[in-house]
């Protein structure tokens, strides 16, 4: 696999997230339903977001652009550039507080 450079693919992606009614857009890094391992860069506006949703599997985020807000049960966090968090295995959302990129990971190994 040739090296990507993510900071640059978040850069040129929230631009067209930017040109969508959704605010947001995605792409796959790596991996997809045929492997047990997925990347996805996510980009979204500010004032966008992801509704409540539940995950495949063992999830991440690393931001890497922005600040983002992540609902989880009953509590919220803010994330920002460099932030990792594990996302807890319940019903979540994701808000963007300002323009945003992020990269999540999803094991779904055995689900």
């Amino acid at each position: 696999m040739a090296t990507v450079n993510l900071l640059e693919i978040a850069t040129t992606n929230i631009t067209v997230a930017q040109q969508q009614g959704s605010g947001r857009h995605s792409q796959t890094v790596y991996g997809g339903r045929e492997h047990d391992l997925r990347q996805t860069l996510i980009c979204l506006t500010e004032g966008h977001g992801l509704n409540e949703h539940s995950s495949p599997g063992e999830a991440t985020v690393q931001v890497l652009v922005g600040a983002i807000d992540i609902t989880a049960g009953e509590e919220t966090v803010r994330l920002a550039a460099g932030d990792y968090y594990v996302i807890a295995p319940v019903r979540h959302s994701v808000a963007a507080a300002t323009d945003a990129a992020f990269l999540l990971t999803v094991a779904t190994r055995g689900n």
